[in-house]
């Protein structure tokens, strides 16, 4: 069994110098990847413009794609619009959707990017664009399996606010996210299960937290497929986190959702998210931690 990774590093935003979104960690994440046994990389495809409107308005797609987004709504998005902002974003959701058909398939696999869950249906904000998890459950149920039940698992330290705004009144996909209550967004939205953490929370009582919510995911809905959005910004080291879990509490993390995945026989497919390491080594060595957990994991199964 070979763990399918998707990536779409190659694809590089022309960001202005000092800019504070650190491009460069999927390109290294990609090459520390190529180097583990028993990896597939693959690239990832578009995702197309009629998958994109499962989840997002038509007139938010064709100011995208036309490059007609005020300057407003580009400082929302933190990006200037460029050609390959829209390429990037549309193959970092492709990235997901083909994971999750993969997952579907072998159990598991991952996004190397992904987890852009601060876009709304109408708007992107907080360097997300489209919202790749939304996009790709819709779009399974769509053309997959119309029955298909799926859970997304947000651990990013942000919350999933643009995730649980669209999906809100979709009792077929249910919204768990784990994050800093005094972190952005300074306005939250209702997931289906919230967990707000205060600031400087470590490992014991953000693990005990992640038991509890699965739990209580466990005991309200019957998932077909998870959506795991693993972000490295939790860590302690990261410079917007606010929290304080350790390198072994962040693979515990890890390793206690794909566990619960696996062992219900509950395909996943795993995105990077966010990561803001104060070095960013630090970031890309939490995410490599992910993806080998993940490998081991799968092996283990």
């Amino acid at each position: 069994m070979r763990l399918k990774a998707f990536y779409t590093d190659h694809y590089v935003l022309p960001l202005p110098p000092g800019h504070r979104f650190p491009m460069e960690k999927y390109s290294q994440l990609r090459n520390h990847v190529a180097l583990l046994e028993g990896i597939e990389l693959l690239e990832a495809p578009a995702i197309t413009d009629t998958q994109i409107l499962y989840a997002h308005d038509p007139a938010y797609l064709i100011k995208v794609l036309t490059g007609t987004l005020n300057t407003k709504e580009q400082q929302e998005i933190g990006f200037p619009w460029s050609p390959q902002m829209v390429e990037r974003s549309k193959r970092s959701a492709g990235a997901t959707f083909a994971a999750a058909k993969d997952a579907l398939q072998d159990g598991l696999a991952v996004n190397l990017a992904g987890g852009t869950h601060h876009a709304y249906r109408n708007r992107g904000s907080g360097f997300c664009v489209f919202n790749d998890a939304a996009i790709t459950a819709r779009a399974l149920q769509r053309e997959v399996n119309q029955n298909l039940t799926v859970a997304i698992i947000d651990l990013d330290v942000h919350q999933g606010n643009g995730t649980a705004s669209i999906l809100e009144n979709d009792s077929s996909i249910f919204t768990l996210s784990i994050h800093g209550q005094n972190n952005f967004p300074f306005s939250k939205e209702n997931s289906d299960l919230d967990i707000g953490l205060p600031d400087e929370t470590q490992d014991q009582a953000y693990l005990t937290a992640l038991h509890h919510s699965l739990e209580i995911l466990d005991s309200r809905f019957k998932a077909d497929l998870i959506i795991y959005l693993a972000g490295a910004d939790a860590h302690e080291d990261d410079r917007l986190g606010k929290l304080r879990v350790s390198k072994q509490g962040m693979k515990q993390r890890d390793e206690c959702v794909f566990q619960y995945g696996l062992s219900r026989q509950i395909p996943i497919a795993t995105c990077m998210a966010g990561g803001y390491g104060k070095k960013i080594d630090s970031t890309v060595d939490i995410h490599l931690q992910t993806i080998q957990t993940a490998l081991d994991c799968l092996i283990a199964s």
